[in-house]
């Protein structure tokens, strides 16, 4: 299929078939201008529990209070 006809049979797609293509093409052409670098062996293995604590996690009632602490500083500051 060439040019002509790719965009032709394009036009004839619903409106959300044509955001999806063009979402497909989008990230192709990114993939190959700005292709991501292969994880090195052993850093998943590494990395892991980087982010564990010996802390329980927080409640839901302490989370809520961080967001609104953090939205005040955003917002009121």
């Amino acid at each position: 299929m060439d040019w002509q006809e790719l965009r032709k049979e394009a036009y004839n797609l619903s409106v959300s078939d044509r955001l999806a293509l063009v979402e497909a093409i989008v990230r192709s052409v990114h993939e190959e201008i700005r292709p991501r670098p292969p994880v090195p062996p052993g850093v998943v293995e590494r990395l892991r529990g980087v982010l564990k604590t010996d802390d329980p996690p927080p409640t839901d009632e302490e989370i809520d209070a961080i967001k609104e602490e953090r939205l005040m500083e955003k917002y009121l500051k």
